[in-house]
């Protein structure tokens, strides 16, 4: 069993419910309850933040990209010391892959949490209770229990919204009304929210988050809606370990990896370095494996091309053997060069034959199932996992060379090679999530 947990969704992206939820995590880490916190779906930016608020890394949950008893896994991870678990769901409550499943609806169904609805209610008002009242009904196995009311525009406002709620057949525990207020707005770029990490006064604004929902709404109430869900606690390994000693790229530049990824390394015995690329750190001499995570490394381009002692360091653990991955933003870094948005090609580490853009963006997102095409540490040709693709970059070159995956999306469609591999150095554009099998 995991602890008492609820989950805040909306219809919507933009609703609101990743500042709520922010400001609930630290609220409830200031009243000295220990808060666990949760994010469902394949999601870098947003745990960061749940980790700024509550105290504690974020588990990510995804009921498409992993295995059953992964999932039962990481969420038993959540109850250990944990009064109160709060996880923010993925775009709307019904949205989810391509395929129509792994939205936060199944993770609610999965884990037994209900769900909290925050309602964008700018531009309307008793149209608001019927958007809910058909959220409610929608699904069955799917427990939604309360409403936030955010963005309202005064008290004729919450009057009205009061009254439209109370008419329906089955009314939602009301949990409050949030008025509008244009300060709680985090900046956004091309892949979401600016991280948490490169804002000065983050800790400042999850201050006053949390004094605005304490005062608007009633926690205490929230509280006692939060119910026990279903989980194992054990230790969950996502991927296996990329060597004995892995040294992990971790700073501005990349830092999209899961913490769950790492913890499951080292409960399987591997040592975890880390090393900044920006800071021109190169990977430790003892490390048997590198792995360069997603990230943006398009921001920082002229930087790591100037960092010649990031650049050997990398060389050098190619050299003598060492297993070397590279996701998305990684990949990037493993290839020969990088064109930046103006236009600007920076030279990279040139460890595999690969010329990527930013000059052109293009969207590339979605669910994907992979099967690798080489033998790499992460695993044997014909290996499955379940993965991810999130990115504007245009390929310009890729290879020659072997590719290392081939992916379809959710769907089973759109086949298609991904990646390169050339002697212990890999790496995709794919974000892995979770073996297949």
């Amino acid at each position: 069993m995991t602890g008492p947990g609820l989950i805040i969704a909306a219809p919507a992206s933009g609703s609101g419910k990743t500042i709520v939820t922010l400001a609930l995590l630290r609220a409830f880490r200031r009243a000295g309850i220990a808060v666990a916190s949760a994010k469902a779906g394949p999601d870098y930016i947003d745990p960061a933040f749940h980790a700024a608020a509550s105290g504690a890394d974020c588990i990510n949950l995804d009921c498409w990209g992993m295995r059953p008893e992964t999932l039962s896994a990481l969420a038993g991870t959540l109850s250990g010391g944990a009064a109160l678990v709060l996880c923010e769901g993925v775009m709307g409550l019904f949205d989810g892959a391509t395929d129509g499943t792994g939205s936060t609806a199944d993770l609610s169904a999965r884990t037994g949490w209900p769900v909290l609805l925050v309602l964008d209610v700018r531009g309307q008002a008793a149209s608001a209770a019927a958007v809910y009242d058909g959220f409610a009904r929608h699904r069955d196995g799917v427990n939604l229990f309360g409403v936030i009311c955010n963005r309202v525009g005064g008290a004729g406002h919450e009057r009205t919204l009061r009254e439209a709620f109370a008419a329906l057949d089955r009314p939602p525990t009301f949990l409050g009304f949030l008025p509008r207020d244009p300060t709680f707005v985090l900046p956004q770029r091309h892949l979401g929210l600016v991280q948490a990490r490169e804002h000065t006064a983050l800790d400042e604004f999850l201050e006053n988050a949390a004094a605005f929902v304490s005062e608007n709404l009633d926690l205490a109430a929230l509280r006692r809606c939060a119910r026990a869900g279903s989980g194992a606690s054990e230790n969950a390994l996502l991927l296996p370990p990329l060597g004995q000693h892995v040294a992990v790229a971790q700073d501005d530049a990349f830092a999209f990896h899961y913490p769950a990824l790492l913890k499951g390394w080292r409960a399987a015995g591997a040592t975890i370095s880390y090393f900044s690329p920006l800071a021109d750190d190169r990977p430790s001499d003892a490390a048997d494996a590198v792995y360069l995570p997603g990230g943006y490394p398009e921001l920082h381009a002229g930087r790591l091309a100037a960092n010649a002692r990031f650049r050997d360091g990398m060389k050098a653990a190619a050299a003598r053997g060492a297993a070397i991955y590279g996701e998305c933003g990684g990949y990037m870094a493993l290839g020969a060069g990088l064109v930046d948005g103006a236009g600007v090609r920076h030279a990279m580490t040139g460890l595999l034959p690969l010329e990527t853009s930013f000059a052109d963006r293009r969207l590339h997102l979605g669910y994907r199932r992979i099967e690798a095409q080489a033998a790499t540490v992460l695993g044997p040709s014909g290996a499955r996992f379940r993965g991810h693709e999130f990115h504007y970059a245009a390929i310009v070159a890729e290879g020659p060379g072997n590719p290392l995956f081939r992916a379809v999306d959710a769907r089973g469609e759109n086949e298609r090679a991904c990646g390169l591999v050339s002697g212990t150095v890999a790496g995709s554009f794919l974000h892995l999530i979770d073996c297949e099998t």
